[in-house]
């Protein structure tokens, strides 16, 4: 059977989750680890079954690492779907591990071929996509955009016991040191991408930040890659998720991760030298051409 699970730990993108494991043409079980109302809300989504493990809300997610993977494991999927998310590559790294699957990050669609799972999945921002052939079952991290939810009969759903959940618990929750508290509730912010072209530029990312009251934040690659900026101020799925008066965006394509981090933004305005990134597909404004002479004219423009 080409059977599909989904991992879900938080709301968004689970109708997108479920949609992708229905690719596979089998069933899609879903299994939901947190509250009970989660399990409802993906119950609505077309799976075709519900599996619920209540979390305790003083556990970490990892608790249930072990009782997720045996549960996904019993089943013998051929795919597994789950998010991009701490708590969604946590649990899929377990299943993973237990199954002896093939992990591809990026995933977009899923089918099968025979005994093969195919995997379209994205990189470089949507530019390039590969198509990847698997024989051992796969585990793929969502990257798509998110689908409505159409209209039917919610799935039932299972409650499992998480009595195997592992002894890990949160002790205290705090802000991370850095931008984080700061630039969640800035009015203004000033995001930088792959398009500058090494660190010490980023003092004219910064000067304008300056010029704007801004707040500076910065795609994946520019905090994780590369550490030029603090993680804290990462913009993104699985980074922060901003709603500013302004986001200006400077040398950033605009990949589906990014943009979910600035949904909620009023005004989104992009600076990139490529008249073809994604990103002005979302934007209410766009300026074509190079940051290094943009963004020099705009605190140009700004001093007067």
């Amino acid at each position: 059977m080409n059977d599909a699970w989904i991992i879900v730990t938080e709301e968004k993108q689970v109708a997108a989750l479920a949609a992708a494991a229905r690719g596979m043409g089998g069933k899609v079980i879903a299994v939901v680890v947190g509250p009970r109302g989660l399990a409802d809300r993906t119950a609505a989504t077309a799976p075709d079954e519900v599996k619920w493990i209540e979390a305790a809300p003083e556990a970490a997610i990892e608790a249930y690492g072990t009782a997720v993977a045996a549960l996904v494991a019993a089943g013998a999927p051929k795919a597994v779907v789950t998010s991009v998310s701490a708590e969604g590559r946590v649990l899929a790294g377990a299943v993973a591990a237990k199954l002896g699957a093939v992990v591809i990050p990026g995933g977009l669609k899923l089918s099968a071929v025979g005994e093969k799972t195919v995997v379209e999945c994205a990189h470089l921002a949507g530019k390039v996509i590969d198509t990847i052939e698997a024989s051992a079952p796969v585990v793929t991290f969502f990257a798509g955009d998110d689908v409505a939810v159409g209209d039917c009969a919610p799935a039932p759903i299972t409650q499992i016991p998480a009595g195997a959940a592992a002894d890990i618990r949160i002790e205290r929750t705090e802000p991370a040191a850095g931008a984080g508290a700061g630039i969640t509730k800035a009015a203004v912010v000033v995001s930088v991408g792959r398009g500058l072209k090494k660190k010490d530029d980023l003092g004219i990312i910064q000067e304008l930040a300056k010029a704007l009251g801004a707040e500076i934040g910065c795609s994946m690659p520019v905090a994780d890659d590369l550490g030029w900026v603090e993680k804290e101020r990462y913009v993104g799925r699985s980074g922060q998720h901003i709603a500013p008066r302004l986001y200006l965006a400077i040398g950033i394509q605009g990949a589906p991760q990014h943009m979910e981090g600035v949904r909620d933004a009023k005004v989104v305005v992009a600076i990139n030298n490529d008249p073809e990134a994604p990103i002005f597909k979302s934007a209410d404004y766009g300026i074509v051409g190079d940051l290094y002479e943009v963004v020099p004219a705009l605190q140009a423009a700004l001093g007067k």
